[in-house]
């Protein structure tokens, strides 16, 4: 690869704490050389130029589904890093709801492989709490841990016993891994199809209450206390999530909490007219938990945004309401979603890419300390983007297999116009130039 020079772009990189005008090099795959004082003379120079550009490290999103194996009809793990890539992400983890689910050391294997040998970003596999996710009996999770996997979840399948949720916790802590809390009460979102409310009522449709998440959460905090395990909780939803998980903090306990573009600037509200593209699990819920969530994104209630990119096929989406499958396709409209909230005050630039990139690596732990920063010398993981580019979302274009969007035909102020993982270009808008020097 030839040196590749990003000149003039405003780089913002919070773990070192920079924000401000200034020229990147990378060589050889790696970060050579960051500041505003000129680059070495050198000939062969591949340079971009990135004046009115964001030059960042590159995202990393902490859940994401990538259906390989057993689903490839809604995404492959190549459709998928291409998507991912696209939305600006260099490394992304999968979690476990394929089939066979990744509950042992092969599958968690296969994974790896397939990404290595198709994959354009760094793909790393989450494990399962339980063996097929069925709640029954622990995992092996040794093995797991061995294999590689970040985390454990059971996703969209909570641990419904408490005493095996406590041994769960137990064992991770042994390993060093969190566990990733999808947190859900069952018996209250049976047949639950949207936020429960007077939109609910009004369509006729069954809902899922705030209560379901925020009991399932109070029960797992608790059990985090009482072994001192690290919990991450899953796509917070609510304004009483908010507000227990902060109270969890200021107890010490070791919790982190995620939240998806889509609960930050969705509203129940896009259910109207059974759009199934707008059913995700959890639900859209009102314009006070949204409220709700971005405070806690400020005061750091909330370490990072992940996607949840879930993605669909047509069939999947195209029926009635109750029948269709839960889940957003999320990795393309990531950062012109996110954008909306900078432009309109709510949140700074500075604090979004902390959350897409210093925060979840904070969160993978040591072993992952190289992923997002662009200091010197790290592997060059970088994103590009237009803070002020305007598009429209033509899910036509979109490398994802998965078209399930409510956003289909919207406006979002905000583009990637690149995405460089380990020194290669793996997207590229087709505004963006770049020429060769010498």
């Amino acid at each position: 690869m030839k040196p590749l020079l990003i000149r003039g772009g405003r780089i913002i990189d919070p773990s070192q704490n920079m924000d401000e005008i200034a020229n990147l090099l990378i060589t050889e795959g790696k970060i050579s050389h960051l500041g505003r004082e000129k680059t070495p003379p050198q000939s062969g120079y591949d340079v971009l130029e990135a004046q009115g550009l964001i030059v960042c490290p590159g995202f990393i999103d902490l859940h994401c589904h990538l259906r390989d194996p057993g689903y490839e009809e809604k995404e492959t793990i190549a459709s998928g890093t291409q998507a991912a890539a696209r939305g600006g992400f260099t490394t992304v983890c999968c979690m476990p709801n394929t089939s066979p689910p990744l509950d042992n050391q092969p599958t968690v294997d296969y994974v790896k492989s397939k990404a290595e040998a198709e994959g354009v970003i760094l793909v790393l596999p989450i494990g399962c709490i339980t063996k097929g996710r069925r709640g029954e009996e622990l995992a092996e999770m040794g093995e797991l841990a061995s294999s590689g996997v970040i985390g454990l979840s059971d996703d969209s399948s909570p641990v419904v016993n408490s005493r095996l949720m406590r041994q769960a916790l137990d064992y991770s802590r042994a390993f060093g891994l969190p566990i990733i809390d999808h947190c859900e009460d069952m018996a209250l979102t049976e047949g639950g199809q949207m936020n429960e409310g007077i939109i609910s009522t009004k369509l006729g449709l069954q809902g899922i209450p705030a209560a379901a998440e925020e009991a399932a959460l109070a029960r797992d905090l608790a059990l985090a206390e009482l072994t001192g395990a690290k919990l991450h909780i899953a796509h917070v939803s609510t304004e009483g999530s908010i507000g227990l998980i902060r109270c969890a903090k200021e107890k010490g306990i070791r919790v982190s909490a995620e939240v998806t573009p889509h609960h930050l600037t969705l509203t129940e509200e896009r259910a109207i007219g059974y759009d199934t593209n707008a059913k995700v699990n959890p639900p859209l819920r009102t314009i006070k938990d949204i409220e709700a969530l971005i405070g806690g994104l400020n005061d750091n209630v909330i370490d990072i945004i992940a996607t949840d990119h879930a993605p669909h096929t047509e069939a999947d989406k195209l029926c009635e309401f109750a029948l269709a499958e839960f889940g957003i396709s999320g990795f393309e409209t990531a950062l012109g979603s996110l954008m909306s909230l900078v432009h309109d005050g709510k949140l700074n630039l500075y604090t979004l890419i902390a959350k897409l990139t210093y925060e979840p690596a904070k969160i993978l732990g040591d072993k992952y300390q190289k992923l997002g920063t662009i200091a010197l010398g790290s592997p060059a993981d970088v994103t590009i983007f237009d803070p002020d580019k305007e598009w429209v979302v033509d899910t036509k274009d979109f490398a994802s297999k998965g078209k399930n969007t409510p956003l289909n035909g919207s406006v979002l102020k905000g583009k990637v116009m690149a995405t460089i993982f380990r020194g290669k270009l793996v997207c590229q808008d087709n505004s963006l130039k770049i020429e060769t020097l010498g």
